[in-house]
């Protein structure tokens, strides 16, 4: 099964909520590749991980499991993408517990909105994939929806479509707007592969955190793409990362922002002390290593116990 990674400790309080993540096991039933770096890519054993991490969380008995996006892979035959969803879907379906999943690029590269969503269960109106929930009274999920403007996805004559390519058509000069060759820094986040938050759940997010600062709950986001620097690269920042973690920082209330698309991991805690943990890919994990975790959420702290090649990582509350 394969071994935790460090801060596993005897502690002696129960966490308020267990729950099980895991992040872009984008599955391909396609012999093994690499990324356009080099790093080598495991596309069918991703669905072995995805097995042994759902097996744990039922062995832990978790309340529901959180998917940070990429469920299959951007290279999988497009005759056969909904077939390799719901394959994916189903292996997620053997845990005995909800699971909500973000969505990813590669997921929008398999199948429009409008097919997918229903597919992952999200069930969110005209084609949105960004909802909240609180497991206890303690604590609220955030789930974002990081394509909401974005040139995938949509009808090409969606206006969430036609901003994404007006964004990327001011910021980016590349014929092929996946390609950050020319841009530095920071602009480099301008590609087809990420996304942007649009005003309507930007709103919705103000109003939700507002809500959960009355309620004195803490709140964990979850995005696809990273939302801080620190714990990413260029390459992989939500376009408007900045107007989000401008809204985070209008409150105490989150404490921590999941995310995945970055496959390597990182980890960060920014200005205002919310901490960024990356997840490593279940895709690039070679035959026999894993890469998912258990999240605990206790009253004065977060510990994501991670296996293989997932990191372990805690965060002790100052206040």
């Amino acid at each position: 099964m394969g071994c935790t990674n460090g801060l596993v400790s005897a502690k002696e309080k129960k966490p308020l909520v267990s729950f099980g993540v895991i992040s872009d096991v984008q599955y391909a039933d396609i012999p093994d590749g690499h990324s356009y770096l080099g790093v080598p890519r495991y596309y069918r054993h991703s669905q072995l991980v995805l097995q042994r991490a759902v097996q744990k969380w039922n062995e832990q008995k978790l309340k529901f499991v959180i998917n940070l996006g990429d469920i299959v892979d951007g290279f999988c035959p497009k005759d056969q993408s909904l077939t390799a969803i719901e394959k994916i879907v189903n292996e997620f379906n053997i845990f005995n517990g909800p699971v909500y999943h973000t969505i990813g690029n590669h997921c929008l590269y398999n199948l429009p909105r409008e097919k997918l969503l229903p597919v992952l269960n999200i069930l969110g109106r005209e084609g949105l994939a960004y909802f909240d929930f609180s497991p206890v009274s303690e604590y609220r999920l955030v789930v974002l929806d990081g394509y909401d403007i974005s040139a995938i996805g949509w009808p090409k004559d969606h206006p969430n479509t036609l901003k994404a390519l007006n964004i990327l058509q001011e910021r980016n000069p590349n014929a092929d707007k996946n390609n950050p060759n020319g841009l530095v820094g920071l602009e480099r986040r301008f590609v087809m592969f990420n996304g942007a938050v649009g005003k309507e759940q930007m709103e919705w997010l103000d109003c939700v955190l507002q809500n959960a600062t009355k309620l004195n709950q803490k709140v964990v986001i979850c995005c696809h793409m990273p939302l801080d620097l620190s714990a990413s690269c260029d390459e992989a920042l939500l376009w408007n990362y900045d107007e989000v973690i401008d809204v985070i920082h209008r409150y105490n209330c989150v404490k921590v922002c999941l995310a995945g698309h970055a496959h390597k991991g990182g980890h960060s805690v920014d200005s205002h002390g919310v901490h960024h943990w990356v997840l490593e890919a279940a895709l690039e994990c070679p035959s026999g290593s894993n890469s998912f975790g258990r999240l605990d959420l206790f009253d004065d702290r977060l510990l994501l116990t991670g296996f293989d090649r997932m990191k372990s990582r805690e965060m002790v509350f100052t206040s």
